[in-house]
């Protein structure tokens, strides 16, 4: 079980996040954990300087179809990120493993069949109580370290076509 807080973050201060493109896909499944990470995720973006009309909102039915709907919007083009927020809680079957490597590998694949960074940010717990304490329970919200990671991964991105070549950042 995680111990940190999914919420602390330190501001990341990149320029030029206003022109920042991002796709948010978001699972209607679970929906009482997944609305928590999609607002704490548009929070973050626009806190960190994304303008609202740069962020595009995809619900879908459920976390298998999060693979389609971000494959879609990467093979667009144009969103800078995508982030696919999910939430998957253990039952009584295996169908818990089969849409969790799913997902994971649909999103894995996102990431080396596009050019667009895809971001994992679904919750495979194995209970209802461990799903809320990460979506802004006990331990924050996954929904935060998601747009972190979205920013980051732009900023990598754009730094690394940069001439300079210079990808530092910092003491990070």
């Amino acid at each position: 079980m995680a111990t940190v807080n999914l919420s602390d973050y330190k501001p990341l201060h990149i320029t030029n996040a206003e022109d920042f493109s991002i796709g948010i896909v978001f699972s209607e499944w679970n929906d009482f954990v997944t609305y928590n990470l999609r607002d704490a995720a548009l929070e973050i973006l626009e806190k960190e300087g994304v303008k609202a009309e740069n962020i595009k909102l995809f619900p879908v039915p459920g976390a298998f179809e999060l693979n389609y709907a971000s494959m879609q919007l990467c093979k667009e083009r144009k969103y800078d990120a995508v982030i696919a927020i999910g939430c998957v809680i253990r039952g009584e079957t295996p169908h818990f493993d089969y849409v969790c490597s799913a997902v994971a590998q649909g999103i894995k694949d996102c990431n080396i069949l596009t050019d667009t960074p895809t971001i994992f940010c679904v919750l495979t717990d194995d209970t209802k109580e461990q799903s809320i304490a990460r979506s802004g329970g006990d331990l924050g919200n996954k929904g935060v370290e998601a747009a972190v990671t979205a920013l980051r991964m732009i900023d990598f991105k754009k730094k690394l076509s940069d001439k300079k070549g210079n990808i530092g950042f910092g003491n990070a």
